[in-house]
């Protein structure tokens, strides 16, 4: 009631809804001027935002007199707040929802560790500090809370500016940006539901009323669930909720927050559970982030940012005592982080380098701690001298202008330590994190792409992060401004392809799969032109940081089993790809109706898939070899590994011809050279791990020439529902001598395309490996 009597009986000399609107529409134009300016010195869109806040505000322009009266209206705060606790609310729910959870709870021990670090000195530095400023500022209040509040500011980090950091610099893909990101959720969550805990613990009814939301949350989260559910299955035949069920989920998220808020208790951690613990399969959540993902980073965050700028008042910087205070506040905390994350660092073996990263970017601030200065804090802590609030909000707000730009001056300086590092298979442990972007042009490439992707999930140490990317010809004699892949059934034409609403079926797909396999698959679209698509591919490649894209075949299966062309563009953007991919690239030949077909197959018990890798020798072979170890541990997998190598003949043979020919023939595999050592030691490593304990079995078959190498492929080529070879550049090869006088599509490589060919009449599918490789080590290796 308070609220809203001085809201609506305040003498403004006009309505303050309005005067907020104007302010808010400043603060876009401003940030958006000042992010084109700073742009070009590398300073991310935060800082841009906090600037155009800074000079809207008592330091700026407000220190005129008309634009004060506009901006500075007497119940204006109320507003501010209202929009500042909504705004908080749905950025905080979308971060949950965007939070790679799996991830989190793999590397919980380093992020916590790091995380820990920096809170812990800043704690310490917090408690030697106050002190001081406690009888600088001539505070009465509660010595317990002053003393607890400052510890907490110099403890804590904003994983909101961090992860917008992090997707402006783009580095939010990376190993040291993943583990920012986490450490910076950790210590976030952990300061504020410490300060939660502090609160509930001050009396028995405050236990009471922590126990009641800790209960509270619990119930939303299972009713989320059921919800979610629910609404999936009512909307199986659409691509997204509709409108009304969306905002009834926002305002499910918003009443549970407005009732915690109610409590005495911040939201903050409340509305990240209930996002990260929202079921991220199936519409209800896709449509959640398509429907925020852009009003929040465009609209919600720009103005929350631009309105911390806006608190700073410099005016109270004239003084020499107050700037002594901000500065130290703010070399504690640039200290307290660096000191505390270097020695985490230190103890977790991570570079110096990253540490000192890493401890920039956990210096960042401008979210909740402005809440434990403000409002949130009346509980324990009321300011008896606006002095003390004041300095502290100069000093959180200059933390994060002198943070940012360090941490993009780091990224220019350490650009190997951002770059794409995992560019392909062979020198990855398998133990690690896999990630892998996939490729389709419709529904019917999805048939074999997902049994490929589940295959490598099958044991607990097996870490796949699958990206799927759905690439839309640009169609540019099209009438309308729909592109044909989201046309209705009735709006096409009978002479328009397979035809159907491809992304409708797409997305239908994709859902059945994150069911079925428990694999969250995250999924975007590439819209272009032919010519330009492999543009679209290669840049998602690099941002993503994957290790591996898999494309598929131009050619598709027909009834009979004989294979179709399909476009001709399809088979252009492979080739280019194939020559400009960031990493390692994989095609895969789907049999759909004899091979490798539905992944369902691989979640049946008393069915077992029998795939054969081949391996001539060569980077690309061992690429290949190196895809086929991460399916070994998945129970319905029965891998075998065929290594072709000659006769000795044959070697006694090319030795000779070698020498009397100028070496016309490449040196074979079993002969002395560098690949063949590496093929050599690869293989054996290989076997020791795998061959050895009985997991895989091995096969080596002795050849003369082409010939004898397709009799033996033709032998096998209905005991294999999968083969997996390497592109390989064998060039004179006696193993494959001959093979490639019917060469069909070279991109394939002569074993690979031999495979895909109609003539070459096997059951299973194919997928063919080519090893990412520098342009000068591409001229040299094969």
């Amino acid at each position: 009631m308070d609220a809203t009597h001085r809201m609506v009986c305040q003498e403004d000399l006009f309505n303050p809804l309005s005067s907020m609107g104007v302010q808010v529409s400043f603060i876009l134009v401003l940030s958006h001027f000042f992010h084109l300016v700073l742009k070009a010195f590398g300073q991310p869109g935060p800082i841009a935002q906090i600037l155009a806040g800074m000079v809207l505000g008592p330091t700026g322009l407000s220190n005129i007199k008309a634009v004060r009266d506009v901006f500075f209206q007497a119940s204006a705060a109320d507003y501010y707040e209202i929009f500042g606790f909504l705004s908080r609310i749905i950025f905080m729910f979308l971060i949950g929802l965007e939070t790679d959870f799996p991830y989190l709870l793999r590397n919980l021990r380093v992020a916590g560790i790091v995380a820990c670090g920096g809170a812990a000195v800043g704690s310490v530095f917090g408690i030697a500090v106050s002190f001081f400023l406690y009888q600088q500022f001539e505070e009465k209040s509660s010595k317990f809370g002053f003393f607890f509040i400052i510890m907490l500011i110099l403890s804590y980090t904003a994983s909101p500016i961090v992860i917008r950091l992090a997707a402006e610099l783009k580095f939010a893909t990376s190993d040291v940006g993943k583990l920012a990101i986490s450490s910076a959720l950790i210590n976030e969550m952990s300061c504020l539901a410490v300060f939660n805990a502090i609160l509930a613990l001050r009396s028995f009814r405050g236990f009471g009323k922590g126990i009641f939301c800790a209960v509270f949350i619990a119930s939303v989260v299972i009713l989320n669930k059921y919800l979610a559910s629910w609404l999936n299955k009512r909307n199986r035949n659409q691509k997204y909720l509709k409108n009304m069920e969306v905002f009834f989920l926002l305002s499910l998220v918003i009443a549970a927050s407005v009732i915690i808020e109610l409590e005495a208790f911040n939201s903050i951690v409340s509305s990240f559970i209930f996002g990260v613990m929202f079921p991220k399969e199936g519409k209800s959540a896709r449509t959640l982030m398509h429907k925020l993902t852009y009003s929040v980073h465009n609209f919600i965050l720009p103005i929350y940012f631009g309105y911390v700028g806006f608190q700073f008042d410099g005016n109270n910087l004239w003084k020499l005592s107050n700037v002594i205070i901000v500065g130290i506040m703010v070399l504690l905390s640039i200290g307290s982080k660096m000191s505390g994350t270097l020695a985490a660092c230190n103890y977790l073996n991570i570079p110096l380098n990253e540490g000192v990263f890493l401890g920039f970017v956990l210096n960042l601030k401008g979210h909740a701690d402005l809440l434990l200065i403000g409002g949130a804090s009346k509980a324990i802590l009321t300011w008896s001298n606006p002095r003390a609030y004041n300095l502290l909000l100069i000093s959180i707000v200059i933390n994060t202008i002198i943070s940012g730009p360090i941490v993009a001056l780091l990224m220019r300086r350490e650009h190997k330590l951002f770059s794409h590092a995992h560019t392909s298979l062979e020198y990855t442990d398998p133990t690690h994190e896999l990630r892998a972007l996939a490729c389709v042009y419709g529904p019917r490439h999805l048939s074999g792409l997902f049994p490929l992707l589940s295959s490598l999930s099958g044991g607990h140490t097996s870490q796949l992060s699958p990206f799927l990317l759905h690439l839309i010809e640009l169609l540019h004699k099209r009438r309308t401004n729909v592109s044909y892949h989201e046309l209705e059934q009735d709006e096409l034409s009978d002479d328009e392809g397979y035809g159907g609403n491809d992304v409708l079926e797409v997305h239908c797909a994709i859902d059945a799969f994150i069911s079925d396999t428990k694999i969250f698959m995250s999924l975007s679209k590439a819209i272009s032109a032919f010519p330009t698509l492999y543009e679209d591919v290669c840049n998602a490649a690099e941002d993503l940081r994957v290790s591996i894209v898999i494309l598929p075949f131009h050619k598709h299966q027909r009834i009979d089993g004989k294979m179709e062309s399909g476009k001709e563009g399809i088979r252009t953007t492979n080739q280019k790809i194939l020559r400009h991919a960031p990493c390692s690239v994989g095609i895969l030949v789907d049999r759909v109706q004899t091979g490798f077909s539905s992944f369902s197959h691989l979640l049946v018990s008393d069915h077992v898939q029998h795939v054969a890798t081949l391996f001539f020798g060569g980077p690309d072979d061992r690429e290949a070899l190196a895809w086929s170890r991460r399916m070994i541990s998945h129970s319905r997998i029965n891998l075998t590994v065929i290594r072709f190598v000659p006769t000795a003949t044959t070697i006694d043979a090319a030795a000779t011809a070698s020498s009397s020919d100028d070496g016309v023939l490449m040196a074979l595999p079993s002969l002395r050279t560098t690949s063949s050592e590496t093929d050599n030691t690869f293989l054996a490593d290989f076997y020791d791990r795998h061959v050895s304990t009985g997991q895989v079995g091995y096969v080596e078959k002795q050849v003369k020439n082409g010939e004898e190498t397709v009799a033996e492929l033709r032998d096998i080529g209905d005991m294999y529902s999968l083969f997996i070879v390497g592109k390989g550049g064998r060039g004179h090869s006696t193993l494959t001598t001959g093979m490639s006088d019917w060469e069909e599509c070279p991109e394939l490589g002569t074993v690979g395309d031999l495979l895909a060919s109609s003539d070459f009449n096997i059951s299973g599918s194919v997928l063919i490996v080519q090893q990412h490789r520098h342009q000068k080590k591409d001229l040299t290796d094969d």
